[in-house]
């Protein structure tokens, strides 16, 4: 016992260093880009994708190779910039499995076919589901950065808006009433609401941003180590082979299901379901085990639950076990 409190130790620090890195630098890197490219300009360019935003979305998964800590800031970043629900959720879902990383793995150890069958479940299941979600009111269901800023007089704020439980989002001031902010007459040597003038004002708001960011995702992100960390010593391989090594159909949801608890680094995962796929396991399983555990694992989940709310984590959740289970019969049927 106390050598998998051990184990389970290490693979806590281990886990949890790396994501913390991660956030930190991520976050940092979203709060540069915010600060230093114009926010009108990009909120209009972002707006303009119109119908194809999940497409767009799930195209920017690709080339992105992140895992749940890093995806979670950029995320953010994206609703703070003003990008479409559809776009951010069809990023969230292709991040992790879309990504040429994954897709490589997949590619030496299972061949070109399979890589490609998986590639065009994941990446059009991510279209469909972002564009399905972003039409709902889910689309209102996310957690905004809430900034202690004294610039909100420089913030021009959408009209108010209704949250997915119908709740009235409270708005920033506009750009009308902004100046009714400020009690102090700003002077040659200061600037508005009596605040001295910063040598370098962006790079400030940068570090704000970045630093807000990072406190929301840090507390999900320990409690996410703290799972994977239980999961990796205490749900026992030979629990997974007996419910998941056969070539029944049922080992597909079985396996979409189980691949929840479990946080699949995809290097792991992938011997680990060649060996089982050896011992007589369908390669449906196995797929669904992939998608499955590496799009919504409960680590992930729990990372996800800095930036949404439970309704929007429901509709993740849902979209990632049935793309899981669905691509797991059409490998079933195929393969």
């Amino acid at each position: 016992m106390n050598e998998k409190l051990n184990l389970a130790l290490d693979e806590f620090i281990h886990v949890g260093v790396v994501l913390v890195f991660i956030i930190a630098l991520v976050s940092i890197i979203t709060g540069l880009i915010r600060a230093y490219i114009p926010q009108q300009k990009l909120q209009k360019r972002l707006s303009k994708t119109g119908k194809y935003s999940s497409l767009m979305g799930a195209l920017l998964g690709i080339p992105t190779p992140f895992c749940s800590a890093s995806m979670v800031p950029v995320s953010m970043g994206m609703i703070e910039m003003g990008a479409p629900f559809a776009m951010v959720f069809s990023f969230l879902l292709s991040a992790p499995l879309a990504n040429f990383v994954v897709v490589g793995f997949i590619f030496g150890v299972f061949g070109w076919k399979v890589a490609l069958v998986y590639f065009l479940i994941v990446f059009w299941g991510s279209v469909f589901f972002g564009s399905i979600v972003g039409k709902t009111s889910i689309k209102n269901c996310v957690k905004r950065i809430d900034l202690n800023s004294k610039k909100a007089s420089n913030n021009c704020a959408s009209p108010a808006t209704v949250d997915c439980e119908g709740v009235p989002n409270n708005p920033a001031p506009s750009c009308g009433t902004a100046q009714n902010l400020c009690t102090d007459t700003p002077s040659p040597d200061t600037g508005a609401c009596g605040q001295m003038r910063e040598s370098n004002p962006k790079l400030k708001e940068a570090f704000v941003f970045g630093w807000a960011l990072f406190k929301r995702i840090f507390p999900y992100v320990l409690l996410g180590a703290v799972i994977s960390a239980v999961s990796a010593v205490f749900v026992p391989d030979a629990w997974v082979e007996k419910y998941l090594g056969n070539d029944s159909p049922l080992a597909i949801p079985i396996a979409a299901v189980i691949g929840v608890p479990l946080y699949l680094r995809i290097e792991m995962a992938i011997p680990i379901l060649k060996a089982l796929i050896v011992k007589g396991m369908s390669m449906g399983a196995a797929m669904a085990l992939i998608i499955g555990g590496t799009g919504a694992s409960l680590p992930e989940i729990a990372i996800i639950s800095s930036m949404l709310k439970p309704k929007a984590i429901f509709a993740f959740v849902c979209s990632v076990m049935t793309m899981a289970i669905v691509g797991g019969f059409i490998f079933f049927l195929f393969f």
